[in-house]
């Protein structure tokens, strides 16, 4: 009778452990899954992003991954130039700022905050014709500034330079402009509101030279990137500084200023080590570890 009682607590027992254990899994399984479920499904709304022509690649890329995984968020990109991106955080008409320029001081003082998402090289172009390979920072100044009026001055055809530039308030001429040493003094023969027009513009004639986004130029066979100081523009030159001109992409918000639950979402996948691969991907160099 004892030896019954005994087998009958131990089948018991063990039943009650299979019942328990798959239990547990179960419930793992669906837990995890509601998670991830309740993530993708419970977030909604829209996230108006405002700036930067030259971030228009990165700021695409990491939409559409973000979108992508939060089917209820729409992320909206206005490519209206650095400057006006950031008087739209100022005024409150944009959730996020693109600005592909560190933040001034007199703009620091409106209760702007700037949190750099990746780096960016600006690629001194020419037209693929022209001979010329390699320039100084010294001599691109020059070239900007009409100072050097003619290529031949510098290794080049006997031709009269055409500069070809953004317009003012523009982040990749701000950067140019500050980094190269010649703010307000460069002689533009035309100054174009976007990356691509300058693009456009270099491609078209064979004497003109520009600036443009790194990630813009990187895939483009219609104009030339050209060496500064002997160096190329790439990643790992931009990354570990030997490549002289260039610049931060900005995310740009206002202190004191609460984001939506959906635009903190993307600001801070954005800047997060799992948008890393989504940058670099777009051209430009991912600084969160």
């Amino acid at each position: 009778m004892k030896k019954l009682i005994s087998l009958g607590l131990v089948l018991t027992f063990a039943a009650a452990m299979l019942v328990g254990c798959g239990g547990s899994d179960s419930s793992t399984a669906g837990g995890s899954s509601a998670a991830g479920n309740s993530s993708a499904a419970g977030l909604s709304g829209t996230v108006g992003t405002n700036g930067s022509t030259s971030m228009e690649s990165v700021i695409g890329g990491l939409s559409e991954a973000f979108m992508g995984s939060n089917s209820g968020v729409t992320v909206s990109y206005d490519p209206t130039g650095s400057g006006t991106g950031i008087q739209a955080v100022i005024d409150g008409t944009t959730d996020i700022g693109l600005s592909s320029r560190a933040l001034k001081d007199e703009e620091k003082a409106e209760g702007l905050v700037e949190t750099t998402v990746a780096l960016d090289g600006i690629a001194i172009i020419v037209n693929k014709d022209n001979p010329v390979e390699n320039l100084t920072l010294e001599q691109i100044a020059g070239l900007a500034t009409g100072e050097i009026a003619n290529w031949s001055e510098v290794g080049g055809n006997d031709a009269e330079v055409v500069m070809e530039g953004r317009e003012a308030g523009s982040g990749t001429r701000d950067g140019f402009e500050s980094i190269v040493g010649v703010e307000d003094v460069c002689k533009y023969a035309n100054e174009s509101t976007s990356t691509g027009a300058v693009i456009a513009n270099v491609s078209s004639n064979v004497n003109a030279i520009g600036y443009a986004s790194l990630s813009a130029v990187e895939n483009d066979e219609t104009v030339k990137a050209v060496t500064v100081d002997g160096v190329a523009p790439s990643e790992e030159t931009v990354l570990d500084g030997s490549y002289k001109i260039q610049r931060p992409f900005v995310f740009v918000t206002k202190d004191g200023t609460a984001l939506s639950e959906a635009a903190q979402a993307f600001f801070d996948f954005a800047t997060s080590a799992d948008a890393n691969d989504i940058i670099r991907g777009a051209g430009a160099v991912p600084v969160a570890e």
